[in-house]
């Protein structure tokens, strides 16, 4: 009778090798949860980086597009400030084949040292009017070469 009481308890819990096989199952489980977490987070934050430097670079079209000269040919550089951030541009202005449109390659960066923009932008700006005539304001088109976020 003392056997069967014995059997009994013996059966009752779970054996330390059930219990770190259980441990190790959760430990893999959590790591992919933490790992597929911290990849989203990731991937949004870059994410609204490439979507402020798409805006960088459409404030600089329009302020080439609303400027009263007539931007020379040649590469130009400097910085924004958009969402509290210093933000690179550089803007390399073309000639076409129509003398009164100028193609603009617009890129922008994280910072100074970045080599790859974060945002391509094409544009296109046609000369101003002369003073006193009539003004078009449908002069310039954006061509974002694919890199809308």
């Amino acid at each position: 009778m003392a056997n069967k009481s014995l059997d009994l308890h013996r059966g009752a819990g779970f054996t330390l090798i059930e219990i770190l096989v259980a441990l190790a199952v959760l430990a893999i489980a959590v790591a992919a949860v933490v790992a597929s977490v911290s990849g989203h987070v990731s991937n949004a934050a870059y994410l609204q980086d490439r979507t402020l430097a798409h805006w960088v670079a459409m404030n600089k079209v329009a302020e080439l597009q609303v400027a009263k000269g007539w931007p020379a040919p040649g590469t130009q550089s400097g910085e924004s400030l958009m969402a509290s951030r210093e933000w690179s541009w550089q803007v390399n202005v073309s000639t076409t084949a129509d003398a009164d449109v100028l193609r603009l390659d617009v890129d922008v960066f994280a910072n100074k040292e970045q080599k790859q923009p974060l945002s391509a932008l094409v544009a296109y700006v046609g000369r101003p009017p002369a003073e006193g005539a009539a003004t078009n304001t449908g002069t310039g088109s954006v061509d974002d070469g694919g890199q809308t976020p």
